[in-house]
């Protein structure tokens, strides 16, 4: 069975038009950012016109699948903080990012990276929890949800937890160690207002001040 025909007539219109990585980056962000705790399908974030950041990992990894790229999600583990997960994508040999979030910089990346470390890397600076403080740890590897084909993880109208259990069960890898993150810095006043800007408080996790670091 072809992959297309699993889609409607009118989600085959829109996928199609959703033919660069930049242009599903626009679709995520014309819709809003929801603070619910389901994981919709791809299917689902199309009819509700919502989506938080691990169901527009997926439903970008489903995008892009239309479009002939293999469907690959990476999770970015982050300490005192929510982890946030992105959809990645290769172009002449460098690698890109789509993804939907809560905060300003940690959404789009161009095909400009050497390798996945570079590509998480690129969001350190900007990927900072509520007291300021730089919380991105480490970077998985990559999960081609074409996994959960059987599942139809596409288009199901069920939960997809499944989906965030494997991303956080898969290999990690460190990207500082303990006295690295000693000698972290705060954010400047200036980086973290711009960093909320248009931000759902409703849907941030609210770091606790001394929390152990590992």
């Amino acid at each position: 069975m072809s992959l297309h025909s699993l889609w409607t007539d009118e989600e085959q219109a829109i996928l199609a038009s959703l033919n660069t990585p930049a242009r599903v980056q626009d679709f995520l962000d014309s819709i809003p950012y929801t603070t619910d705790h389901q994981t919709r399908s791809p299917r689902r974030v199309l009819r509700d016109r919502c989506a938080h950041c691990t169901e527009g990992a997926i439903f970008a990894a489903a995008a892009l699948r239309f479009h002939g790229h293999p469907p690959l999600v990476v999770d970015l583990r982050a300490e005192n903080d929510d982890d946030h997960v992105i959809a990645v994508y290769r172009w002449r040999g460098h690698w890109g990012a789509v993804a939907k979030s809560n905060f300003v910089g940690l959404r789009y990346r161009e095909p400009i990276f050497r390798n996945l470390r570079e590509l998480a890397l690129s969001y350190f600076e900007e990927y900072f929890n509520t007291l300021g403080e730089k919380s991105l740890r480490a970077y998985s590897r990559p999960v081609d949800l074409s996994i959960f084909d059987d599942i139809h993880w596409m288009t199901t109208e069920q939960d997809l937890e499944i989906i965030g259990a494997r991303l956080d069960r898969v290999r990690h890898y460190p990207l500082l160690d303990a006295e690295a993150v000693r000698n972290l810095r705060p954010v400047d006043k200036r980086m973290y207002d711009a960093g909320f800007l248009g931000t759902d408080m409703a849907g941030v996790y609210v770091a606790k001040p001394n929390a152990a670091r590992r």
